[in-house]
């Protein structure tokens, strides 16, 4: 944060903090300092109740909670939100499922308090890719498998031609598909067409690092099918790394 960023020596500050996946044991030292001196606490649907209940008791806390086809508090809102409380001269703790830099618009968020003079600071989390699956029992990467991995949004277009999908199917690495359920038949249809082996292993974890966690095991043709047995919050895996989750998973 530089001194540039602030236009009022009286405005607040806001901490967007990384509330990791699931088990509050994953949030950061960081994030719970910062959380537990907040004034307000900005959150969504995915923090956990025990992460919630970290928060000082005197702390504002304001739900602006999304879920897929339904956003409770759209995001310009949440941005004002953000903006108003900080001008207000107070700690806001914006907090986030996972990171807020990996498909959470955490980005978006920071731009919109450095529009308005207000000074932040990012506290990273571990995002649903690393720890869902290293609760699972599924390395991303692993020298006998897989030398890459990336991570892609399953908010797709109908078509599917957001994704340059051809770039995706490169042997010996790792897909990890974000909030990609509801788009599960395309994600696997493109990666067919595009080169993909039908046979290629996938896994949806749902409910990653919790005691609700399950895993679900199939291969990229069979997608579709799989994902219409699971539930959101879930991770799609793509790729030859998920066949060690039978040895090594430990959960």
């Amino acid at each position: 944060m530089s001194d540039s960023q602030i236009t009022d020596p009286k405005t607040g500050i806001v901490s967007l903090i990384g509330a990791g996946p699931g088990d509050p044991d994953l949030l950061t030292v960081k994030g719970y300092r910062l959380l537990q001196q907040a004034d307000v606490v900005v959150y969504d649907r995915l923090v956990s109740e025990a992460i919630l209940a970290l928060a000082s008791e005197d702390a504002e806390m304001v739900y602006v909670g999304k879920q897929l086809d339904f956003h409770y508090v759209p995001q310009p809102k949440i941005n004002q939100i953000l903006v108003d409380k900080a001008k207000e001269g107070k700690h806001v703790v914006r907090l986030k499922g996972g990171d807020s830099f990996i498909f959470g618009r955490g980005g978006e968020e920071a731009q919109a308090l450095v529009e308005q003079g207000v000074g932040f600071e990012v506290v990273p989390g571990i995002t649903a890719a690393a720890g869902a699956t290293a609760y699972a029992g599924i390395p991303l990467t692993h020298r006998d498998y897989s030398q890459s991995v990336q991570f892609i949004t399953g908010h797709l277009k109908s078509d599917g031609k957001d994704v340059a999908w051809d770039t995706l199917t490169a042997p010996n690495t790792t897909l990890v598909f974000y909030m990609g359920l509801k788009q599960s038949g395309n994600i696997s249809k493109n990666l067919i067409g595009s080169g993909m082996s039908a046979d290629t292993p996938v896994a949806i974890i749902e409910n990653g690092t919790t005691e609700k966690q399950r895993v679900l095991i199939g291969d990229i043709d069979g997608l579709a099918e799989l994902a219409s047995q699971a539930q959101s919050p879930a991770l799609i895996v793509v790729g030859h790394v998920v066949t060690l989750h039978d040895e090594l998973k430990w959960m």
